[in-house]
């Protein structure tokens, strides 16, 4: 591994860095969160026509700019940095790589060059409290999490020359304002029941959809209620869904780690700034050796979680899957990052005036949606067999559990 950049990949980041930094600054991002949408459209604009965000990681055959995963992740730093509003996580990292794996060339050539402009946003609708199960980071996934039926969810079903969906699924990620769902839904009944995914437009008819008050309002989220909804199957019925979705989940978690590096590295910036300015028993509290101990611990947190993201994005595009274990140890430092932000800004960290809530709240948000920690963990360690030699030595040796 060349853990260098080459000079491509440091434009991306200074080039992203300066926009956000003239288009999202504090006043911008509280204004875009108020938007029914949750972001501002003309930032997303910015980032398609500007800088070609939405397709970083597609081929160029679509319009896309043919980068590697190492690219899009260091474009999510930045955008973590700026816990910039945008639907970059789930249109360029979740949707599009499911329309590129499983979609027909029909599919492919009719959407994909619309996501790479920026003209079309997408959304997987998968339930927020199962999405880190169906991309498979944090258990097995078996394709029970899509429900159906009696058991929530999406039920497919056959309806003349085509596919109807019927059922509800919250905390989807900018599901209320995607303009395409990539809907995972039950088929075939009890006794062959299989996740299949659907494409369903965002004005289609049937189909309602809300936003919902989230925990993090950088990260929009909404609901959606399926009526009798027409929907086209993505790919083939005989495609390998779970497969795409835990190969999209790896890929995910690596980027996902790296803009929560980015959050990280900001709020410890800004924190230091501050106990640089604020005064107390006549000096700087930066100053005392309490608080310099603290500060050195997250610098050191960040610094390894950053080190693992990189890992992590150069690894998945050779197919490692190590993606979970990187985004594990990002949002612990994230968590660390904002906590200590908060209590070292003293009463300011506590107002709503302030941001280091905001990334706090990043920070528990994230760990919902893709954690928790120690599970993500847990299941590294599981795929690794981590404890399966030192666990057939312990029986071997007579020290398995007693009856």
């Amino acid at each position: 591994m060349d853990a260098s950049f080459t000079p491509e990949q440091d434009e991306i980041r200074r080039t992203l860095r300066d926009l956000l930094h003239r288009t999202c600054g504090p006043e911008q991002l509280r204004a875009a969160l108020d938007t029914p949408a949750g972001h501002d459209p003309r930032l997303w604009t910015d980032l398609a026509a500007r800088l070609g965000l939405p397709g970083l990681a597609l081929p160029e055959v679509y319009g896309g700019v043919g980068c590697s995963a190492t690219e899009l992740a260091l474009a999510a730093e930045e955008t973590g940095r700026a816990l910039a509003p945008s639907p970059l996580l789930a249109t360029a990292v979740l949707a599009a790589p499911l329309l590129l794996a499983l979609g027909t060339d029909g599919q492919r050539a009719g959407l994909l060059p619309r996501i790479t402009s920026g003209r079309l946003t997408a959304a997987l609708a998968v339930p927020g409290a199962h999405l880190a199960t169906a991309l498979a980071m944090t258990g097995a996934n078996r394709g029970d999490w899509a429900g159906g039926g009696r058991a929530g969810g999406v039920q497919a079903r056959r309806g003349g020359v085509g596919w109807r969906l019927y059922g509800e699924v919250g905390q989807v990620l900018d599901g209320h304002s995607a303009g395409l769902l990539v809907v995972a839904a039950h088929a075939g009944g009890f006794a062959r029941s299989r996740t299949l995914l659907f494409l369903v437009p965002g004005d289609a008819a049937g189909l309602v959809r809300v936003r919902q008050t989230a925990l993090d309002a950088t990260r929009p989220q909404g609901r959606l209620q399926l009526r009798d909804v027409a929907a086209e199957l993505l790919g083939e019925e005989e495609a390998d869904v779970l497969d795409a979705l835990a190969s999209v989940g790896n890929t995910a978690a690596a980027v996902l780690a790296a803009e929560a590096v980015g959050a990280a590295d900001r709020v410890l910036e800004r924190t230091v700034d501050h106990v640089g300015q604020r005064v107390q028993f006549g000096r700087a509290i930066g100053s005392f050796q309490a608080v310099k101990h603290r500060l050195a611990d997250v610098y050191v947190q960040v610094q390894a979680a950053r080190s693992a993201a990189y890992y992590a994005a150069w690894a998945t595009s050779r197919g490692e899957a190590v993606g979970g274990l990187a985004l594990a140890q990002a949002l612990q430092a994230l968590r660390t990052a904002a906590a200590e932000g908060i209590q070292l800004h003293g009463g300011l960290g506590f107002t709503w005036e302030h941001d280091a809530h905001l990334y706090f709240k990043r920070a528990a948000g994230d760990e919902l949606l893709f954690g928790p920690v120690h599970r993500l963990r847990a299941h590294a360690a599981d795929a690794a067999e981590l404890f399966e030699g030192r666990v057939a030595a312990n029986n071997m040796a007579g020290g398995g559990p007693r009856g």
